[in-house]
C-alpha cells in the first residue's frame, strides 16, 4: 500500500445494512466483515464543503478525476488514467417533442475507454487494488466490465482473470485477451461465471473487482451523478432512467445526489431514479412491484442486452433503497420494445447498445402511463457502443420500418 494513497476526508466505508464502518488501509475487508453486505464510502462532507467550491472544478481537468475531493484517493496517489469520464449529455429535441417532454437528453458513455460506462467503475476499482498493494484482480463479467478491467489492469501492471458467459458476443473476449487478461468462458449467466471465478481466481491472491464486491468501483460510477448535475447547470433533471443489471450506476447516482445536497451544490429533491430492466430478466422490477426488501433470483434469464442479464444482483437492497428514497420506479420492457428503442436512437444520431434502447423504451412506456408528467426534464442512458452488439443490431434492423424516423 502507498502510505498517502487515501483521501484524508474519507472517513471509511459504511455498511448501510448493519452500520459497520471499515477504515481504508492494508487488510481492509472488501465487503462488510460483520454481515457480508456491500460497503459505501463515507466522506467528511463538512470539511470538503469548507475547502471545495464549484468554481474550483477547472483545476481538476475534464475527466472523472475532477471530482477528486469526493473520491477515495489522495492528491499524491497516481492512478492509471485512460481518459475515463467527461462524457457528453446530448440533447434529443425531436424525441422530446414527440414525447411532450420539457427536455430530453442522453448521457452517452460510448466515448469512454473500451467504449462503455464500465471504465468509470473499473478505473477506481483498479486504483483501489493498487492502493491496497494488490498484484492481481479478477471478476465475472457480462462483457463490458471485463474489457474495462483488462484495460486498467494492463495500464497498472496487474494480472487479470475474467470469466464470462459462453454466449457473450465474441468481440468482448477478443478485446479482453488483447489487453492481456486471461479469459474463461462459462456456460450460463453471469451468476454462473461468478461461481466459476471463485475456484479459478481465489482470494486473497486475486482481488475481486466484481460489482459491489469491493467499495471503490461504486465511487467511479458515482461520478455519473456529479457530471449530470454540472451539465444540467446544477439543476438536475426531474427523472433519470438507468439500465439496471448489477446496479452500480443507479446506486452511485443516488450517492452522488445525496453528497451534492450535503455540499449545497444542488437543492432537494434529487431526481427520480428509474431502474430499467427487460422482461426476460427483471428481479428488481418484481421486488419493487411486490414491495419486497430483497430481490429473489430470476430464473431462466434471457435477453440480447447482456448487461441486463443479471438474475441475482448482489446489491439488490441498495438498488431498491436508491429507487425508493429517490421516489423513483422500476420498469421492465419487452425485447421488441428495446430493439425499437435502439432504432429510434439511431434515427436521432446515437448508435446505442441494447441497454440504451431499453431506457428509451422505458421512457415511452412511462409517458404513456402518465408516470412521467408532460413537460418533465428527463435523462436516459447509452451505456456503450452499439459496435459491440452485432447480433442485437441485426435483430433491430430487421424490425426497422422507414416510419421509425423521428419527424
Amino acid at each position: 500500500m502507498i502510505p498517502t494513497a487515501f483521501n484524508p476526508d474519507l472517513a471509511g466505508f459504511d455498511c448501510l445494512a448493519c452500520g459497520t464502518l471499515v477504515p481504508p488501509g492494508p487488510g481492509m475487508a472488501p465487503v462488510c466483515p460483520r454481515c457480508g453486505r456491500p460497503l459505501v464510502a463515507r466522506y467528511d462532507l463538512e470539511r470538503v464543503r469548507a475547502r471545495w467550491r464549484r468554481d474550483d472544478l477547472e483545476r481538476w481537468g475534464h475527466d472523472l478525476w475532477r471530482w477528486s475531493p469526493v473520491l477515495p484517493f489522495s492528491p499524491e496517489f497516481r492512478p492509471a488514467r485512460l481518459g475515463e469520464g467527461g462524457t457528453p449529455l446530448l440533447p434529443l429535441p425531436r424525441l422530446a417533442a414527440r414525447l411532450d417532454l420539457g427536455a430530453l437528453s442522453i448521457k452517452d458513455e460510448a466515448g469512454n475507454p473500451t467504449q462503455s460506462f464500465k471504465a468509470r467503475g473499473l478505473a477506481l476499482a483498479i486504483a483501489g487494488a493498487v492502493a491496497l498493494g494488490k498484484r492481481a484482480v479478477a471478476l465475472p463479467s457480462a462483457g463490458n466490465a471485463g474489457s474495462a478491467a483488462a484495460a486498467y489492469a494492463a495500464a497498472a501492471g496487474l494480472e487479470c482473470r475474467i470469466t464470462i458467459p459462453a454466449d457473450t458476443p465474441e468481440l468482448f473476449a477478443l478485446e479482453q485477451r488483447a489487453l492481456g487478461a486471461e479469459v474463461k468462458l462459462v456456460p450460463g449467466t453471469i451468476s454462473d461465471a461468478g461461481q466459476a471465478l471463485a475456484a479459478w481466481a481465489p482470494a486473497p491472491e486475486w482481488w475481486n473487482v466484481a460489482t459491489f464486491r469491493e467499495p471503490f468501483r461504486l465511487e467511479g460510477k458515482k461520478t455519473l451523478g456529479y457530471e449530470i448535475a454540472e451539465q444540467s447547470g446544477w439543476s438536475p433533471p426531474d427523472v433519470i432512467l438507468y439500465p439496471t443489471g448489477g446496479g452500480t450506476g443507479l446506486v452511485g447516482m443516488w450517492r452522488a445526489f445525496v453528497e451534492l445536497e450535503a455540499l449545497g451544490w444542488i437543492a432537494a429533491p434529487m431526481p427520480r431514479l428509474v431502474a430499467v430492466q427487460v422482461e426476460g430478466c427483471a428481479p428488481i422490477v418484481r421486488a419493487v412491484e411486490s414491495g419486497a426488501e430483497r430481490a429473489l433470483p430470476w430464473e431462466n434469464a434471457h435477453t440480447l442486452a447482456s448487461g441486463l442479464r443479471v438474475p441475482a444482483p448482489f446489491a439488490d437492497d441498495l438498488i431498491l433503497r436508491a429507487v425508493r428514497e429517490s421516489r423513483g420506479a422500476a420498469i421492465a420492457v419487452s425485447e421488441a420494445a428495446m430493439l425499437d428503442g435502439m432504432n429510434a436512437l439511431a434515427d436521432a444520431g446515437v448508435f446505442a447498445c441494447p441497454e440504451g434502447g431499453a431506457t428509451l423504451a422505458a421512457l415511452e412506456r412511462l409517458r404513456e402511463r402518465g408516470a412521467i408528467a408532460p413537460g418533465a426534464r428527463a435523462v436516459i442512458y447509452n451505456t456503450g457502443s452499439g459496435l459491440k452488439y452485432p447480433e442485437a443490431w441485426r435483430a433491430a434492423l430487421a424490425r426497422r420500418p422507414a416510419s421509425t424516423r423521428v419527424a
